[in-house]
Formats: structure tokens, sequence, C-alpha cells
């Protein structure tokens, strides 16, 4: 075929991957007729090639899940093997690779946390926990904050605490909301991390007592609040709840669908803090999203409640044997490549500097926080105020100076991570410092466009 020929077939691909996905794919979260879907056509490493062959350096890490970057041939590989010797089986069996999946899984869970089980993803792991809470406790509230999301499945998105839940409303009963800690615009009016801590537990204990602890079967939260922020809780806020929790026989679930997985520099962020919850929820990073898989780490007093009494609850698909198989050569990735080593390096030494460098030259920053791989920008029109960039929820013109941040981005090949006001910093954890900085010097010309907002 000459190379004419190739681009006549390449062209007319193209045009039929954007003409079909029009006609017959339903996108989610997405007014149909106004969106034009950017067709990827292979990816590497942190970076992907849309289909003119444009290249972008992912700093969302798709849906902050690729955590070990794309196409990692360890894992290409782990599903090839795997399926040429099993590609299927029901989970009421047992298989080498789901067996061993759960077992690493259990040896770096914290505490007494040894037992795993398998969903599709984070919005069924949450689903289950809950679950499993209310059975373990008899009890039927659920505790979740503001500024939160766990997932889009009916029970889940009741327990998300941002406006993805509004049109899915009136949703399953017994969520309890509560405001968590967010300094910069605290809800509590405290004056630093320390008292926003405080406050917030005294807040949370207030919220049981006027709901009826004796009524509570768990509080859920994001270990590091993930979309809605990059919220990393002030030091001792999560023992805090670990304390209530336990004066009060609540069960703790820590949500970290999206902090897990070396994320935060931790194979779970909880680690962190020294932490350890009853249940602990992930997906995502636990093999960066090659095959779905999610699931539920079950500490031995939770999972002994169902040793004689069924538990009522169990997917098709659970522990896949091909998403188990990627999720163990994930994790021996991860440990013979050093990615929790080198996410922690780069948070602390390359990507929380370069951020805040950022911050010396553009007024529009208002803050930067993050943790290992996990950042957020939090842009503004004043500083003094914090009179954010957009308002909350923007649509339409309302959301005009995001857009065109983000558009600045992508023409300089930067795929960025929006959400309301902010840009987060999410490439996956196996980024190098230089591709880093090549990304930070991108959002260094697109601020800016924010700052051309600025009125402070």
């Amino acid at each position: 075929m000459t190379a004419l020929s190739e681009r006549l077939v390449s062209d007319t691909r193209r045009s039929d991957t954007r003409r079909d996905d029009r006609a017959h794919v339903f996108h989610s979260w997405s007014a149909q007729a106004l969106i034009d879907p950017m067709p990827i056509e292979r990816a590497a490493g942190s970076y992907f090639w849309d289909d003119t062959g444009k290249r972008y350096l992912d700093f969302s890490s798709q849906l902050v899940n690729v955590n070990i970057g794309y196409q990692h041939p360890r894992l290409v590989a782990a599903i090839e093997e795997q399926a040429a010797k099993l590609c299927t089986v029901a989970p009421g069996f047992a298989n080498d690779a789901r067996s061993e999946a759960a077992r690493m899984i259990a040896e770096v869970a914290p505490g007494d946390l040894d037992m795993v089980f398998f969903t599709n993803g984070g919005a069924e792991a949450n689903e289950n926990a809950v679950r499993m809470a209310r059975l373990h406790t008899g009890r039927h509230k659920v505790m979740s904050a503001y500024r939160s999301y766990h997932g889009a499945t009916a029970g889940a998105i009741a327990l998300t605490g941002d406006p993805r839940r509004w049109a899915s409303e009136p949703g399953t009963t017994g969520v309890v909301r509560y405001w968590g800690p967010y300094a910069y615009r605290s809800a509590f009016h405290a004056a630093d991390e320390r008292e926003e801590g405080e406050r917030a537990l005294a807040h949370l204990r207030d919220t049981l007592m006027v709901e009826g602890a004796h009524t509570v079967a768990a509080i859920i939260l994001e270990t590091v609040v993930g979309t809605n922020g990059v919220l990393v809780p002030p030091d001792g806020y999560l023992a805090g709840v670990r304390a209530l929790c336990d004066e009060f026989g609540i069960v703790l679930i820590a949500d970290e669908v999206m902090s897990g997985f070396g994320r935060c520099g931790e194979w779970f962020a909880v680690d962190h803090w020294g932490v350890v919850p009853d249940l602990i929820t992930f997906a995502k990073g636990v093999n960066s999203g090659y095959v779905p898989l999610g699931g539920v780490v079950i500490s031995r007093r939770i999972a002994d409640t169902f040793a004689e009494r069924p538990y009522p609850g169990g997917l098709t698909y659970s522990g896949h044997p091909l998403a188990c198989a990627t999720a163990v050569a994930s994790m021996q990735v991860f440990r013979d490549e050093g990615v929790l080593e080198h996410a922690r390096r780069l948070g602390e030494d390359v990507i929380g500097p370069e951020l805040r460098a950022l911050a010396q030259r553009h007024p529009s920053v208002g803050e930067v926080r993050g943790l290992g791989v996990m950042w957020a920008l939090e842009l503004v029109r004043d500083r003094a105020t914090r009179e954010p960039l957009v308002p909350f929820n923007a649509s339409g013109a309302a959301a005009e100076p995001m857009a065109r941040f983000g558009a600045a981005c992508k023409e300089r090949g930067l795929w960025p991570f929006l959400h309301f006001n902010r840009t987060h910093v999410v490439p996956p954890c196996t980024t190098s410092a230089d591709e880093i900085r090549e990304g930070v010097a991108v959002l260094d010309a697109a601020l800016d466009v924010a700052d051309g907002y600025y009125t402070g």
C-alpha cells in the first residue's frame, strides 16, 4: 500500500469514528448535541495522540485513574497471558488471578483489613461497603460529606455531596450530610488548618448528636477529596473521625477510589496519617483502568459478620480474571519500579514547588494544595475576597473563563483536568520530573488567560 493509500484509509477511519460516535454513542454527563468527542488513536506513558496525530501530555490521567501510565508492557502482557488461559469465570469459583490479587491487596492494606470483595468499579464498591456497614451494625443512616463524589449508581449518587446528585433526587434514604474540612473556604470561619480540623470534628460530633449516633451505620469520606477540590485533610482530622466512630460503634468507610494506589504516594492515602478504617473502597489506580476493576477491602471484624450469614450482594463480573491479572501485574510494577517512592518525590520535590512558583507569578492562583501526584490550583478573581474565577457549578457563559483557560492548555498540547474554578494536576504517577515541568510551562502560559479576569 502506498503512503497516499495509507493516508486515505486513515482519513476514512477517522471520519467513520466521528460519524458513528455521533450517531450511536450516548455519552455520560453530556448534552449529546453540544459535544464533539475527540477520537484518540494511541497512547504511551504520560501522553496520548488524537486522530490528527497531535500529542497531548495528560495532566488528568483520563479520569485520575491511569496511575501507572498508558500501555505499560507488563500489564498488556498480563492481559494477553490471562486471555490465553482463562478469559472469564463466575465469582463463585476460585481462580489464581483473583486469589493472588486479593492476597496482594490485603498485604498492603492497613491494620486487619485482609479480605477483598471485588466489583467492577468504584461506585459499586461504595454501594457494597454501605450495605456491609448497615448489615454489620443493624443501623440505617450513613453520613456523607458535602463536596464529595462517590459514584453514579443509585446508592452512590445519593451519597455524593456535589451537584451531580441533584438530577437523581429523591434518592436512597438514610443519607445525612455534613461539612468536611476545607480551610481555604471554611464553613467554620477557621483561621488556619489546625482550627479547621478541630471545628470540623466538633461539627461532626454535633451532627451525630442531633441525628442520634446510635442510628448511624457508617461515616463515608474520601480520604483526600478528589474532583471536588483535592482537599487534603488537616493533620489529626482523620484520627478524630476514627475516634468518633469508635466511640459510637460506627463503621468508618474510606473511599480511596481516586486517592489510593500511589496517587497520594502511598498504597492507600490513609497510610499518610496512620489511620485504619473499617472498610476501604478502591478502583481506578489498582490497575489503571486497563480492565474495569474495583472492590472493598474488609476488616476482619466486619468479614466475621458474614462467616455464617450469607452476604446478600454480588455481581456477574466480580473479580474478573482479566482485571485481576492486571491488578497483580500493576502491584508488581509498583514494587519493582518504585512507583510509590517516585510519586512522593514528584509531589515534594517537583509538583509542589513548581505550582507554588506559578502562584507567585499569577495573581489568579488563589491556593495551591495537594499530596503525592494529586494537586489543585484554585483560580480566583480576587485573592483578598477569594471570589472564584467562575461561580460554583457554572455553565454556559458564566463558565467561559475556565473554558478559555482549558482551551489554551489544549492548544499547547496539555490535557488538563478542570472542575468548577480549579485545574487539577493529576498526571500518571510514573510521569517524569521533566514531563511535569513541560506541563507546568503550559500552565504558566495558559494562566495568562485567567489573569485577564483578575479584578483584585
